[in-house]
C-alpha cells in the first residue's frame, strides 16, 4: 500500500465510483430485463388465449371450416351452426351507437373545456365520469321499461311516417330490436368517448389557444385549431368506444331481441355474438355446440383485433397528415 495520504484517498475514490458505475449498470439491465419480461407477458397472454380457443373450437372449425362465418342458421338441435347474424349483429349495433355517441361525446368535451365555467364544468364532468360506471345491467333494465316503451310509441312510428321509403325504417314498430340495441350501446360508451377527449383537449398546450385568440381568431376558430392539433387522441377515444360497444353483453342482450336474423330494418330484432354467448353458454350441453360457441368467442377476439387495428392505423395516418401540416 501507498504511504502517501493523498495518493490513497484518491485510490479509494476512483474504487468508489467504479463500484458505483457497475451497480447502475446492473440496476438498468435488471430493469430493462423486468421491462422486456412485463411486455413479453401480454404477447404470451394473447396467444395463450387464441392457442386455447382454437383448440377449444376445432370439433367446430373442421366440421363447418370457412362456411361457419358465411352460413346464416343457427339450430342446435340439427347440429346447423352459422355466425353470420351474430357478426352482422355486433357489427350494426357497434356502428350505429358509434354514429350517435361521437358527435354527442365530442361536443359535451369541447363545451366542457372550452365553453362551460370551471364551477360548471367540474359538475359535469363528475356526471360524465358517473355515467361510466353504471353497471351495465342498469343500463339493460332502463332500455327495458323506459327506452323501448320511447321507441315503440313515439320514434319508430315517426321514423316510418317520415323515412318509411328507406330500408332501414321498415318493419314493425316494437321498440325491442337493431335500433334500441344501438341507442343503448350509444348511451354506455358516450361516458367513456367523453372523458377521453376531454382529457386530450387539456392536453392541449393553452399557449396555442393564447396565440390563436392574439391573432384575432374567434372562439370557433381557436376551437377548430385545438381540433386540429388533438385529432389523432381524438380517434383514439373513439376507438375505444368501439371496443366497448363490440364487447358488450348484458345491456345489449336485454335490448336487442336475440333473433339470429339479418335485416335491413333496424326495427327488427337482432343478435351479438356476446349475447349468444352469454344466452346459451350453460345451455351447451353437446361437444359440438360447445365448440361453435367457443369458436363464436375466438371471431370475437378476432373481430375485436381487426378493428382495433385497423383504427391504429387510421390513428397513425391522421398523426401523419397533422405533422406534416405543420
Amino acid at each position: 500500500m501507498s504511504s502517501n495520504p493523498n495518493e490513497n484517498i484518491l485510490t479509494g475514490e476512483r474504487f468508489g465510483a467504479a463500484a458505483k458505475k457497475t451497480n447502475n449498470i446492473l440496476g438498468d439491465r435488471i430493469f430493462r430485463v423486468v421491462l422486456t419480461a412485463c411486455g413479453a407477458l401480454i404477447l404470451i397472454i394473447v396467444a395463450a388465449m387464441i392457442a386455447v380457443m382454437t383448440q377449444s373450437s376445432w370439433l367446430s372449425i373442421q366440421k363447418f371450416g370457412f362456411g361457419f362465418l358465411t352460413g346464416q342458421t343457427w339450430d342446435p338441435i340439427k347440429g346447423e351452426f352459422g355466425a353470420l347474424p351474430f357478426i352482422y349483429g355486433t357489427i350494426v349495433s357497434a356502428v350505429l351507437a358509434l354514429l350517435i355517441a361521437t358527435p354527442i361525446s365530442v361536443g359535451v368535451a369541447i363545451f366542457l373545456v372550452e365553453q362551460a365555467p370551471k364551477s360548471l364544468a367540474r359538475p359535469m364532468a363528475f356526471l360524465v365520469e358517473l355515467l361510466a360506471a353504471i353497471p351495465s345491467v342498469v343500463y339493460g333494465l332502463w332500455a327495458i321499461f323506459v327506452l323501448a316503451p320511447l321507441l315503440r310509441v313515439y320514434v319508430q312510428p315517426f321514423l316510418q311516417q317520415t323515412l318509411g321509403f328507406l330500408p332501414f325504417f321498415k318493419g314493425t314498430a316494437n321498440g325491442i330490436g337493431m335500433m334500441s340495441g344501438g341507442i343503448i350501446l350509444a348511451i354506455m360508451i358516450t361516458p367513456i368517448i367523453t372523458a377521453v377527449v376531454r382529457d386530450v383537449l387539456e392536453a392541449v398546450p393553452v399557449t396555442q389557444r393564447e396565440a390563436a385568440l392574439a391573432l384575432g381568431a374567434t372562439r370557433w376558430e381557436t376551437t377548430k385549431i385545438v381540433l386540429a392539433n388533438a385529432n389523432s387522441g381524438i380517434a383514439g377515444a373513439i376507438v375505444l368506444g368501439l371496443g366497448r360497444a363490440i364487447g358488450e353483453t348484458m345491456a345489449i342482450t336485454m335490448i336487442i331481441g336475440n333473433r339470429p336474423e339479418i335485416s335491413a330494418s333496424l326495427f327488427d330484432p337482432g343478435y351479438t355474438i356476446a349475447s349468444v354467448i352469454a344466452n346459451e353458454f350453460t345451455e351447451a350441453t353437446g361437444e359440438l355446440y360447445l365448440s361453435a360457441l367457443i369458436e363464436m368467442g375466438l371471431i370475437l377476439f378476432l373481430v375485436t383485433f381487426i378493428v382495433n387495428g385497423l383504427a391504429k392505423l387510421l390513428i397513425l395516418s391522421v398523426s401523419r397528415q397533422t405533422a406534416q401540416s405543420q
